[in-house]
């Protein structure tokens, strides 16, 4: 296993190099350089003046020059300066990302446990009206993209519950996502991006739980078990239920890249100030040292909840080994 790991990790690092490079490569493409110059600078600027700007702040210095020199700085911690909100990077993405996952971690305590107990229900019974009820329902949810459900969540709670939520407030870990930015946590851009991602996501882990469900609950040991007259309940929780878990365990884990992306759409929606929103703020005002930040971060979530998830499915799984 602690071979396997560090083998991993060298491929990690490898990725992380060679991703780094591809996104550094698009994002200092001589029309982004003109762009930003001319939105740093002065948009009367002429071709000279562009070049002049250029050149005083080390743009047209050799590519691999250029790349090498922010990696080392990225690994003593120096990311640059944000051109958008002129502060440190390494400071802004901290806070934004302090943000983002306070709201990461309740998306996954409401999404995980949500799907799960659907896609038991479920697949303990394939079939059944509790199946096709709970299937129905599972397909719903993630054939509707966040924009949709946010929207439609948002005319509930705002026409049916605004006098309970109006001025509702979370405190607690929650609370410590304001930071400097100015960040409010309330009902309307908290609670609501929390409901509205966990509603999308929660439909394919229930999906892939009740599949798995289904499947177990046919095979040969379930039914010795039922023949000797032991209790479905216990026959589902303690024979039947960490079998089924051996597959949504790694769709659970590969759900972390994808509320990366998630957030996007959802923080932008309801206005909260974290990772997604920085992001899309970066590539609105050309901010390239943050754009490569937040590459960085994406990248690195991808591989580490993906060796986690190897590694999760190995102990889930005695089966498996690794060589």
């Amino acid at each position: 296993m602690l071979i396997f790991i560090l083998r991993r990790l060298g491929v990690m690092l490898l990725t992380m190099f060679a991703l780094t490079l591809v996104v550094f490569y698009l994002t200092n493409l001589e029309p982004n350089l003109i762009k930003l110059a001319l939105s740093e600078g002065n948009m009367r600027m002429t071709q000279e003046e562009v070049q002049l700007w250029l050149e005083n702040r080390g743009y047209t210095r050799p590519f691999l020059e250029r790349y090498f020199d922010w990696l080392l700085g990225v690994v003593q911690g120096d990311f640059g300066q944000s051109t958008r909100f002129n502060e440190d990077v390494g400071v802004l993405l901290g806070e934004r990302l302090k943000a983002t996952g306070a709201l990461m971690f309740w998306v996954m305590i409401v999404m995980v446990p949500s799907a799960l107990l659907v896609g038991v229900l479920a697949g303990m019974r394939e079939g059944s009206r509790t199946d096709r009820s709970l299937s129905f329902f599972a397909i719903s949810s993630t054939a509707t993209p966040e924009y949709v459900s946010g929207i439609i969540f948002t005319v509930i709670f705002a026409s049916l519950f605004r006098e309970w939520f109006g001025d509702f407030h979370l405190n607690g870990s929650a609370a410590s996502a304001t930071g400097r930015n100015g960040l409010n946590i309330t009902f309307y851009n908290f609670t609501l991006p929390v409901i509205t991602m966990a509603f999308y996501g929660m439909g394919y882990i229930a999906r892939m739980t009740r599949a798995s469900m289904a499947e177990v609950m046919t095979a040969q040991y379930i039914r010795t078990a039922r023949l000797k007259g032991v209790a479905f309940r216990t026959i589902v929780i303690r024979h039947a239920l960490r079998n089924a878990l051996i597959a949504p365990f790694t769709v659970i884990m590969l759900q972390f890249p994808w509320l990366l992306t998630g957030v996007v759409i959802v923080e932008s929606m309801f206005n909260y100030k974290g990772f997604g929103l920085a992001l899309v703020q970066a590539a609105e005002n050309n901010d390239i040292d943050l754009l490569l930040a937040c590459s960085i971060v994406s990248v690195a979530v991808v591989l580490i909840t993906q060796l986690i998830s190897d590694i999760g499915y190995v102990y889930l799984n005695p089966r498996i080994r690794v060589k």
